[in-house]
């Protein structure tokens, strides 16, 4: 994966360095790391905010686990926009599906804050695929949770206004965001543009969206900050509720 930076090996099974108590898979329906992979070698990298940690196109044969900070995963649409896909937290993996079906890349991984990355060779995560049935219905049952989540969200933005979708859009990142103890959860650190890009909208038009819920106070924050100050009128704004 190219845009790499401090490079470092080390053994993560010396001290379960990052894997999560109970290993198993998880998390915004990606696969995360089992005990299996413990004695595993791993390439320590990291990331400034904004940084390119993968393109779409590439072909590799490594996969990363976020050891701490987030990653967004985007594409571009045809009229030139980007498109957020999603944002991974802490423990979420990135390009195993596509070591597994040796693929090039779909999507372009970008690091969202300050990130620090484990890479691993695709080699064991082929290996553990191919020897261990278990696993395997892990892999299966994550991909399909995975695609029942985007249809569900692409499904519910299509019925949705804008204002509801943004709503809906803090309410998930909130929860995204918690998945590291060193976030607020009502507090979000993310760009206007990157925002805009999640939903995906104008710019124009989620500040517009985001003045009327600032008026309302039911959020707060400027620069790249959003604070949640009413989590149930959110809630309701994200079910139709209309902020007057």
């Amino acid at each position: 994966m190219d845009g790499l930076t401090h490079v470092s090996d080390r053994r993560s099974g010396i001290d379960r360095v990052g894997i999560p108590a109970g290993g198993g898979i998880h998390l915004n329906s990606r696969i995360v790391l089992d005990d299996e992979f413990l004695s595993c070698r791993s390439s320590i990298r990291r990331f400034r905010r904004g940084e390119v940690i993968a393109g779409a196109g590439v072909l590799v044969d490594t996969f990363a686990r976020v050891h701490s900070g987030l990653v967004s995963a985007s594409t571009m649409l045809p009229d030139g926009r980007e498109f957020i896909v999603e944002i991974i937290p802490k423990s979420g993996l990135i390009g195993e599906l596509e070591v597994l079906r040796r693929q090039t890349l779909n999507l372009e991984y970008r690091a969202s804050s300050n990130c620090e990355l484990h890479f691993f060779e695709g080699r064991l995560l082929r290996d553990m695929y191919a020897s261990d049935p278990s696993f395997r219905e892990k892999v299966f049952s994550r991909a399909l949770a995975r695609i029942s989540e985007l249809e569900l969200r692409i499904i519910a933005n299509a019925a949705s206004t804008l204002q509801a979708r943004l709503a809906s859009t803090l309410l998930r990142l909130s929860a995204v965001y918690a998945k590291d103890a060193a976030n607020n959860v009502d507090e979000l650190i993310i760009s206007q543009n990157d925002l805009a890009a999640t939903l995906p909208a104008s710019r124009e038009k989620v500040n517009q969206c985001l003045r009327r819920l600032r008026e309302c106070k039911i959020i707060d924050g400027g620069q790249g900050k959003i604070r949640i100050l009413n989590r149930k009128a959110l809630e309701a704004c994200a079910n139709g509720v209309s902020v007057k």
